[in-house]
């Protein structure tokens, strides 16, 4: 019973911080752990100690599975190469460099267990995004945090178990061994939460009831972290494979109920479950304090090791950063470069779409088709002779160029500048990860106790500063404003699905033949009273108010159909934003819900 209110209780004080924390601008993960902190010295209260197992297996696969679900693949593949930067050659770079510094301020630990201990730190937190979400950073900003904080997880575990296994290995652990385990670990998740991925859109499509598909889905993260784990790779990248894939797939194969059901449905477990770890984070901070005391290596030594910890690692973070900012600018200047003759050779290529009579038909991905695409530079079609390419050839060599050209669009609009670097340094908040690995450093670990309590100093100073700054931080930074972009991209993506709307009309007889279904269809209800009157009166067809309901649900549909394809194709290209479109296809989705429910009345 006690166990059960204990529960209650903890999911009470989870929802209030949620609400509280954006009416006093203060992150809610900031309250939990303040919150957590206090409780915990209270005489009543026991000391708290949470199997890391629990978070490590139970906690952290759902929430980054939930975080991948919601992530666009579009944005997740154009800043790939910016997420890996930061997710595994950062989370490297740093704890080897924390390793040394470790090794060197702690006496008797060594160099494994200062790199393992500098593995444990390295990896960012996921509250960053949704702090810099809330106060309006750059969208592609939040981009490449979230993609960060996807997957540095995987990396510093890895690399943290390789220096734990190095401190007690009879013979000594190699550079090339750690990394070829890294890259094995990492291609055989992705390959396990592929497939696990697909199966669950195939089931889930075959699936009617939204709540059981929902249940499902709740099994998926473990159905990829536990056989990743169990044959050797990252269960976490499975699952964050899983959660892409799924999430990619979703609208083609997923109903709108399920897509709803299953969004609404993740969001609390997401919610209670980064709240209640960080509440417990805050819990256990009077027990790791005792046994440091027990252990006699000195409370004070280990809050000044936790403090010089962050610094080392956020001076690491920011040259880092500013290194790879250079780098996305010269890369960027290079693709401006790049813009002009593909802009030619997308001209080139329509212009023989068209004599096809073919604009608008989707490439065939044939494998010929593609070995041919792959001999070619996409930026010599301007020049060269189209005449014998076929339709399905140019139809992917179309395909292929607007894409790349929506890429460099994409990263012109918003460059990568010091007031980005800036958001990007300073959101490297640690949190759960950092706390759960800690705890599971072996017993015999040299000074374990004061190592954990370090991990958590440095994971609760980083949310304390850092989280409570970070939104002063962001509103003081002279950002672009990107208003008018997401306006007039807005405007010509609703005229396109205008346009659409207005062939499914054109093509429907009953349309043609009912005045007043036709005026319900073309959005009657914003015209006069006198005009609805004179169509009603005009309709010589014999519909009856129930079959004009029903026809009108129909075309309806079929408008729904036409413009999510739309939508689905622009997302493939990457003309427009994700967010814009993932904002049209849940609005589609919500109609055809409405739709659904009017039809079961």
């Amino acid at each position: 019973m006690e166990k059960i209110l204990v529960v209650v209780i903890g999911v009470l004080v989870v929802a209030l911080a949620q609400e509280i924390g954006p009416r006093i601008r203060i992150s809610p993960p900031l309250i939990l752990v303040v919150t957590g902190a206090i409780i915990g010295i209270l005489p009543m209260v026991p000391e708290v100690e949470l199997d890391p197992e629990w978070i490590l297996v139970g906690v952290l696969p759902p929430l980054l599975y939930s975080a991948a679900v919601s992530m666009p693949a579009m944005d997740f593949r154009r800043e790939l190469g910016t997420i890996s930067a930061l997710s595994f050659l950062l989370v490297l770079v740093s704890a080897v460099g924390l390793g040394f510094f470790f090794a060197w301020l702690i006496p008797g630990i060594g160099i494994a267990t200062g790199i393992a201990l500098g593995a444990i730190v390295s990896p960012t937190d996921a509250v960053a995004t949704s702090i810099a979400k809330r106060v309006g950073a750059p969208s592609r900003v939040i981009a490449v945090l979230e993609g960060e904080s996807m997957l540095n997880d995987a990396s510093a575990l890895v690399l943290m178990r390789a220096a734990v296994a190095a401190t007690s290995a009879a013979a000594p652990v190699s550079f090339a061994g750690v990394a070829g385990e890294f890259v094995g670990a990492v291609v055989g998740a992705v390959i396990i939460g592929a497939v696990v991925g697909v199966v669950n859109l195939r089931v889930g499509a075959l699936v009617r009831n939204a709540t059981v598909n929902t249940a499902i889905s709740f099994t998926v993260p473990f159905l990829a972290y536990l056989p990743a784990e169990e044959l050797g790779a990252s269960g976490l990248v499975a699952a964050v494979t899983a959660g892409l894939v799924t999430g990619t797939g979703a609208v083609k194969y997923l109903t709108p109920q399920h897509r709803f059901s299953d969004r609404q449905n993740w969001r609390t477990i997401e919610l209670i479950l980064e709240g209640g770890v960080f509440l417990i984070m805050g819990l256990e901070l009077y027990g790791l304090v005792k046994d440091v005391q027990r252990d006699h290596t000195g409370v004070h030594a280990a809050i000044a090791v936790g403090v010089a910890a962050l610094l080392v690692v956020t001076v690491i973070r920011a040259l880092y950063v500013v290194l790879l900012v250079w780098w996305l600018g010269h890369k960027a200047r290079r693709r401006s470069d790049q813009r002009e003759y593909l802009a030619d050779a997308s001209e080139a290529v329509h212009a023989r779409r068209l004599e096809f009579g073919q604009a608008e038909r989707s490439a065939k991905r044939k494998p010929g088709v593609r070995r041919r695409l792959r001999r070619r530079r996409l930026g010599d079609l301007g020049e060269a002779d189209l005449s014998t390419v076929s339709a399905d050839t140019a139809a992917l060599y179309d395909s292929r160029l607007t894409r790349r050209l929506a890429d460099i669009d994409y990263v012109l609009a918003a460059p990568m500048g010091k007031a980005e670097a800036t958001i990007i340094i300073w959101a490297g908040m640690r949190g759960v990860v950092t706390l759960a690995a800690a705890q599971t450093l072996p017993a015999e670990t040299h000074s374990r106790p004061m190592l954990v309590l370090i991990a958590f100093v440095v994971a609760a100073l980083s949310l304390l500063l850092q989280g409570g700054t970070l939104p002063s931080l962001i509103k003081r930074l002279k950002l672009p404003d990107m208003s008018q972009n997401r306006a007039a991209g807005r405007a010509r993506l609703r005229r396109e699905m205008a346009i659409a709307a207005t062939k499914v009309i054109s093509a429907s007889p009953a349309v043609q033949d009912s005045p007043a279904l036709r005026a319900r269809v073309v959005q009657w209800t914003q015209r006069t009273d006198e005009q609805k009157q004179a169509d009603d009166e005009d309709d010589d067809t014999r519909l009856s108010p129930a079959q004009i309901g029903a026809e009108y649900a129909r075309i309806r549909r079929a408008i729904i159909a036409a413009q999510r394809e739309i939508l689905l194709r622009h997302r493939e290209s990457g003309v427009y934003s994700s967010g814009l479109l993932t904002r049209e296809l849940a609005q589609l989705d919500a109609e055809e819900i409405s739709l659904d429910m009017r039809a079961a009345e």
